[in-house]
Order: structure tokens, then C-alpha cells, then sequence
């Protein structure tokens, strides 16, 4: 069959392509983009990937208490271990056999500091890590033989069935039908469920929403980080992130008034863990009367900040923003879910023969709170391990889907305008830094309503209709979690 593949990899971020990278040349892996290859989270990721690489002045198990401190102790251990003790591997492979950069000096890799890391342990190129990264690995991807992408195409639903899935995707209005023994899901987070985020266009739950509707089991879907340094002034729905490594290297915050703030809320100031400082900076807010807030990086001086942070130096100054002489306008917003579709130390889900790494997955390593640069480790580890026990499996099972596809249906009704809206609203009012449980209620019950509409509207299959229903998907799960949580 020459649309079968015996892996069908969602999404081109590092996750999705490093799972594909670690499978043998005989297995022949599909791996497909929503928009462009590089149109994914991983690209935008800034500080840096955190491992214990220098030994003589590091430690696994401080690695492990700083990420257990950021998530509040509700850590699944033994997977923090694993990507603790197992990372490392990862990291330095990808830069000796996968000519991916960090910065070094005198010959040895050049690490720095991070809000909540008690070392000097988070390998960087200067501040565009994850760009590096996933450029480097999809160059290496594109020289394998096994291993094919596919850009502008949307997983619409997968369909299981004796010997694994059927795969429904659009291509534009072209529907297509792809047969895989295996799926591995890398679809990345949710950031585009609020009306502002940190993430790419793509984020919009489309593979936790596609899991939960396979019966897979989702979990802490509501614990959605908010990263405090998001760049204020950007017009648009995506704000840029100033990294976490700006602070680490010195950087203040400051109130409408222009006056340090932190020592209030955390001895840690500046360094404290991102919800840490996220809530500091409500408190301050509702204090001040003032959404106004700023980093300072000036101090640090214009060689300095033009060498470590040209990235975020050269996007500043497009908005008007010389971070060499001016103060950056910063303020929370929504950045990363520590929550998924529920998987072991595998990447195994609750549904057979479906994976899922990365973002949208949710192995437990986080807690409560993210520790900053985990996310690439994770992404590296556990995509690493999906393809481990998928080869396993294929050595002692006979594979391949044998049924003819399901039949497509499609109504024929346009989607309504403002439903997307409508979800961000609903989100922004009842589960931002600071939640309103009231809120939730009210908007839950709305969410449902628009939900139900987009499941039995007769409505037009299209991208725009798969990502409005991902959306609503993933607030009626976040605000039912908040609400059990209560």
C-alpha cells in the first residue's frame, strides 16, 4: 500500500523530528507539518536545554531538586529521573554526531544560569537555542533515506483499527488517508487558547484534542505556565519571549514607577521560578494600580548584550526597543503546559500503538511549574524513548493496517466567525495567573455550548474548523479540571 508507513510522526519540532531520527533505516517514518517545518515551538525556544554535563561542578540529584522545587514536589520522580539521568546522553549527541552548536569558551562548553537552577547548567547558542537545534536535526532528517516530510498538513482525526491507524489530513481543501502501524504525537502546546502567548500559530491543542476524542487519558491540562518576561509592546497575538537567560545574566525587574519589586514577593528576586515571579508581578499590578512593567539589561553594557542576545537584541529594536539603552515593556503571558495526554516512561498513551513527546504530552517530569530549559531535555528524551519501545514492538509483532479507510464526511455548512475569539476571552477571564473560579463556571458552560455545535454543526471540514474544535476542546478539559480541583 503506497499511502502506509509504519510510523506516522505529527509535528517538526525537535520532539518530532529527533523521534524520527532514532529509528532504523528499515522503518519507514512519515513525519508531517501543519504549516512549514520550522513553524513550530521548538524554533522559538531562547535560554537553552539544561543538563548535567560538567560533572566536577554539577550534580544530578541538584539537578533533580531544583526541578522538584519549581514543581512544587508534584513531580513524577521516577520520569525526572530518567530525563535527569538519561539527558545528558542526549544532548551531547545531538552536538557531536548532529553538528548541533553551543556556545563554548576555551574549549569547553559555555553554560549559564536560569531562574530556579542552583548551576551553571544550561547549554545555549546564544539566545536561539531551540532554532539550532530544530534546524540542525531537520538537516539531518532530510539526509535519511526512511524518513519523509510532508509541510501544510493538518491531522484532522485518527482512526485505529486492527494493525494501527488511519490518518484523515488536509492539504489545503485536499483531504488524504495515510495508513501507520504507530503514530507518535509531537503536536506541541496550547498557547493559542488564549488571546495572547509566547507560542507559534500552530499551538492550538490539535493532538491533545485528537487523543481525548481516541479515549486517551488526559491529564493536568490546567497547570499552563505563564512565562513573566513576554515582550508587552508587540502588536499581534504572539508576543516574543525575552528569555528567562536575560535575568539569569543579571537583568531586573522593574513597576510602573521604575523600582526594583521582587525583594517583596521572593528572596530569590529575580531568580525565583516562573509562577514565582508571574504571581509577583499580579501582586505588584493590583499594588500599583499598573500593568506597566520593565526588565533592565542596561547595566550589562551594549557588547555584552549585543553578543549574548542578538536574537532578542535585533527583535526589540523592530518594535522601537534598543535594550541597550531602553527598558523592555514586559508583562505575563500564557508560555508552556506542564499538563497532555497522559504517558509512561515510554511515551506510551492509554490507546494502543499511540505515542505522544514533547509539549503535548504530559510525562509528569514538570510538577506543577516548569523549570525553565527542561522542555527541550524532555523533548529530546522522551521521543527518544517512544522510538525504543515502537522497535521493540515491531521486532516481536506483525504490523501493518489491512482494512480500506473510513469514509470521509464533511458537512457543508462555514464555519461561524468569532468562536476562536470567544475561547480566548473565556480563558483569559477565568484561568489566567490569578484564576477566578467564578469565571470558569460561566465560561465552561459557554465553551460546552460552542463545543457542541462545532461536533454536530454539519460544518466544512477545513483547518480553521479542526483548530476552533481543538480549541474549545482543550478550554471545556482545562476549566473542568480547575473546577474538580476547587
Amino acid at each position: 500500500m503506497g499511502n502506509q508507513y509504519d510510523v506516522l510522526v505529527v509535528g517538526s519540532g525537535v520532539a518530532g523530528v529527533y523521534a524520527a531520527l532514532n529509528f532504523e533505516p528499515t522503518v519507514k517514518v512519515l513525519v508531517i507539518a501543519k504549516r512549514e517545518l520550522t513553524l513550530c515551538n521548538s524554533m522559538l525556544a531562547q535560554g537553552g536545554v539544561a543538563a548535567v554535563v560538567d560533572k566536577e561542578h554539577d550534580d544530578y540529584r541538584l539537578h533533580i531538586a531544583d526541578t522538584l522545587i519549581a514543581g512544587s514536589y508534584q513531580n513524577d520522580l521516577h520520569s525526572l529521573q530518567i530525563l535527569v539521568n538519561e539527558g545528558p546522553e542526549d544532548v551531547l549527541r545531538i552536538m557531536k554526531h548532529m553538528d548541533v552548536d553551543f556556545d563554548q569558551e576555551g574549549g569547553r562548553i559555555k553554560m549559564t544560569l536560569e531562574g530556579g537552577h542552583s548551576r551553571h547548567r544550561i547549554l545555549h547558542h546564544k539566545d536561539s537555542t531551540g532554532q539550532e537545534m530544530t534546524e540542525k536535526l531537520i538537516m539531518e532528517a532530510k539526509k535519511r533515506e526512511n524518513i519523509t516530510f510532508m509541510e501544510h498538513t493538518q491531522l484532522c482525526s485518527l482512526t485505529a483499527c486492527d494493525g494501527g491507524f488511519w490518518a484523515l489530513m488536509l492539504q489545503g481543501e485536499k483531504t488524504l488517508q495515510i495508513a501507520c502501524s504507530y503514530c507518535i504525537l509531537c503536536t506541541g502546546g496550547i498557547g493559542r487558547v488564549y488571546p495572547h502567548t509566547t507560542n507559534s500559530a500552530i499551538a492550538t491543542g490539535d493532538g491533545i484534542a485528537i487523543a481525548y476524542e481516541m479515549g486517551a487519558r488526559i491529564r493536568n491540562l490546567h497547570l499552563v505556565q505563564f512565562h513573566p518576561t513576554a515582550f508587552a509592546a508587540a502588536k499581534g497575538r504572539e508576543r516574543f519571549l525575552i528569555s528567562e537567560a536575560v535575568r539569569g545574566e543579571g537583568a531586573k525587574l522593574l513597576n510602573a514607577a521604575k523600582e526594583e519589586f521582587m525583594h517583596r514577593y521572593d528572596e530569590r528576586k529575580e531568580l525565583a521560578p516562573r509562577d514565582v515571579v508571574s504571581r509577583s508581578i499580579m501582586k505588584e499590578a493590583a499594588r500599583q494600580g499598573s500593568e506597566d512593567f520593565y526588565l533592565d539589561i542596561r547595566h550589562k553594557g551594549a557588547e555584552f548584550i549585543k553578543n549574548r542576545f542578538p536574537m532578542i537584541y535585533a527583535r526589540c529594536l523592530e518594535e522601537g526597543v534598543d535594550i541597550t539603552k531602553d527598558l523592555i515593556p514586559i508583562f505575563p503571558c500564557t508560555h508552556y503546559l506542564m499538563g497532555g495526554i497522559d504517558v509512561g516512561i515510554f511515551s506510551d498513551t492509554t490507546v494502543d500503538r499511540l505515542y505522544a513527546a514533547g509539549e503535548c504530552a504530559h510525562t509528569g517530569v514538570h510538577g506543577k511549574n516548569r523549570l525553565a530549559s527542561n522542555s527541550l531535555l524532555e523533548a529530546l528524551v522522551f521521543s527518544r524513548r517512544a522510538t525504543y519501545d515502537i522497535s521493540r514492538r515491531m521486532r516481536h509483532e506483525q504490523s501493518g493496517v489491512t482494512v480500506p479507510p473510513p469514509a470521509v464526511t464533511s458537512g457543508d455548512r462555514e464555519l461561524p466567525k468569532g468562536y476562536r475569539t470567544r475561547i480566548r476571552e473565556i480563558m483569559q477571564k477565568a484561568w489566567f495567573v490569578e484564576p477566578d473560579l467564578n469565571e470558569a463556571r460561566i465560561g465552561l458552560r459557554e465553551a460546552s455550548q460552542i463545543l457542541h455545535d462545532l461536533c454536530v454543526g454539519g460544518y466544512k471540514l477545513t483547518g480553521d474548523y479542526v483548530e476552533a474544535k481543538s480549541l474549545a476542546t482543550v478550554c471545556c478539559i482545562i476549566l473542568k479540571e480547575a473546577l474538580q480541583e476547587e
